[in-house]
């Protein structure tokens, strides 16, 4: 059975995004972002909210084509367009680029998701991981925590009743400082 594994960005102080949703400081350098590029390759979807899809869909369907690009940018750029996207909106009408939007979470909708043939689904959002934690559907946390503390914004965990057990599967420090911690339910 695919697990469903949430991949984000945090700060040292917890927040996902700045005051403004701002992530100008993220630190993604080439090392950083070709670890991305190896875990989310073969991943069989991405699954995010309608906000989160957006600000991908504002940059990657092109960045391949920018000349000042990366080749871990470029090789993510076809990597995003190619992949299947499920986007649960109530407002987003229409979705280009391999996706399918979807109105609520239904947890045996996500269930025959999990139970189909391929690779691992990779969920991104705040809200959307919230509803995901809620009905108990995350199977691992791929958090990067970034060196830095920027004192206010968004809480990728927001208070909240439930309780998930996990046990430690991963450390592991890039160079430029930031810490990937991986923890797998039990």
């Amino acid at each position: 059975m695919r697990k469903i594994v949430l991949c984000m960005s945090v700060s040292l102080d917890g927040f996902m995004e700045g005051p403004e949703r701002e992530i100008d400081w993220h630190m993604v350098d080439d090392e950083l972002h070709s670890h991305f590029n190896e875990q989310l390759g073969p991943m069989g979807a991405f699954l995010s909210g309608r906000v989160t899809y957006e600000l991908m869909a504002d940059f990657w369907p092109t960045a391949d084509t920018d000349p000042s690009s990366t080749a871990p940018v470029v090789e993510f750029a076809r990597i995003w367009r190619d992949m299947p996207k499920i986007v649960f909106s109530r407002t987003l009408e229409t979705a280009d680029w391999n996706t399918t939007i979807k109105r609520d979470v239904v947890v045996e909708e996500i269930m025959a998701l999990k139970a189909q043939p391929g690779g691992d689904l990779a969920l991104g959002g705040a809200d959307l991981a919230a509803a995901f934690i809620h009905h108990d559907l995350i199977d691992e946390y791929r958090l990067y925590i970034h060196p830095v503390i920027i004192g206010g914004g968004r809480r990728l965990f927001p208070a909240s009743d439930a309780k998930v057990d996990l046990r430690l599967a991963e450390t592991r420090t890039f160079g430029n400082g930031v810490l990937l911690v991986r923890y797998a339910k039990r």
